[in-house]
């Protein structure tokens, strides 16, 4: 599964009753302290995500690939089913969902990966990553438009920064980056609408029938395949993205590379989930996105600007009050953090909102 639309339950809370058995990928730690837990969880969400985007970004840097996102996607779907299918064997893992909604599932996946892969061809990667980190936005609209939701005042800061940063962004990248066209932006934004309908369908999958991760893996990622293959087959795209891997097989390669490190990844995200909780798991893969984009600019040739910064630290901003609206009690430290400022809370309403419109103007 794609680390990038990993679905953390906020909301929810991992029962401790008894203690289950605990493993970073084959290495039993159940004995281990939480602090070790936690850090070795981190460590492999570090690794295996920086290698994961790595070699994203370098399979699009070979000459000649931009046109194939497609195809690495059929490449990608093909491993996950050989992948969930091992794995749904091995636990004796039987299907408890209807096919109709593996579907549908199958469907938003797709999008979601082949327009994220495909995007590469016409985005930098930085550019794609922040689209990514701005989920919350499509996921609020369509709480609103489908569910009728009411969202805090924090959130809605929060959607409103994140818009603001990732138009901030687009807009410095459309002037530096010689990878940029508006392709690409709707690209990345169809597969935001698709990553954030997963997460309904998703959750009905869990609650309703009591699917295992590990069937959720196999049955979407299969039928998906099935979906992809008969496309590009009568759209003739197989055979190209064929012939041109059949020139550099090397390609095949590092596609495997790429994949095994997102199916590994992801167990690592659950596992952290299970031992800390989801706000830990969220605020490790936030931090990983930043680190990524970082080592993108200082492995990859690209132009950089200082507005790629400041739009950065906004969208940065956008995630944190995202994160503290999950968090009472982080909320109430900030709100208490606040209250302490003797300054801050003598100021009238109005010189606060000069001091802020100073200071964002140095």
């Amino acid at each position: 599964m794609d680390p990038q639309h990993v679905r953390i339950p906020m909301h929810e809370n991992v029962s401790m009753g008894k203690q289950p058995t605990v493993n970073v990928l084959c290495l039993d730690v159940t004995r281990c302290s939480k602090t070790l837990q936690f850090l070795l969880c981190t460590l492999g969400v570090f690794v295996l995500y920086l290698l994961y985007g790595y070699l994203q970004e370098f399979i699009f840097q070979i000459e000649g690939f931009k046109p194939f996102g497609w195809y690495l996607t059929l490449i990608q779907f093909g491993l996950y089913t050989i992948f969930g299918w091992i794995e749904c064997t091995l636990s004796n893992t039987v299907r408890r969902v209807p096919f109709s909604v593996y579907a549908l599932l199958a469907f938003l996946t797709l999008g979601t990966m082949g327009f994220s892969n495909s995007s590469l061809g016409y985005l930098n990667y930085p550019t794609q990553v922040i689209f990514k980190c701005c989920k919350l936005v499509p996921v609020m609209l369509g709480g609103i438009l489908i569910q009728r939701k009411v969202f805090s005042k924090v959130d809605s800061a929060a959607a409103c920064c994140m818009c603001i940063g990732l138009i901030a962004f687009i807009l410095a990248d459309s002037k530096v980056s010689p990878v940029f066209s508006l392709i690409g932006v709707f690209m990345i934004s169809f597969a935001l609408l698709c990553d954030a309908a997963i997460g309904n369908v998703q959750e009905k999958a869990i609650k309703q029938y009591g699917a295992t991760n590990a069937e959720i893996v196999y049955y979407s990622y299969s039928i998906g395949f099935i979906y992809l293959f008969f496309i590009m087959l009568i759209s003739g795209n197989l055979h190209s993205g064929f012939a041109f891997c059949r020139e550099k097989p090397s390609v095949y390669f590092y596609a495997f590379l790429f994949s095994i490190s997102g199916y590994l990844g992801i167990q690592i995200v659950l596992t952290l989930v299970r031992t800390c909780d989801a706000l830990t798991a969220v605020t490790v893969t936030t931090c990983r996105k930043a680190v990524t984009i970082a080592l993108s600019f200082i492995l990859f040739d690209k132009p950089f600007t200082i507005r790629y910064l400041w739009s950065s630290l906004l969208i940065l901003l956008g995630i944190y009050l995202n994160i503290c609206s999950k968090n009472p009690a982080l909320m109430k430290s900030l709100i208490d953090l606040r209250n302490s400022v003797p300054l801050w809370r003598e100021l009238p309403l109005t010189t606060r909102k000069r001091k802020i419109t100073l200071l964002s103007n140095v």
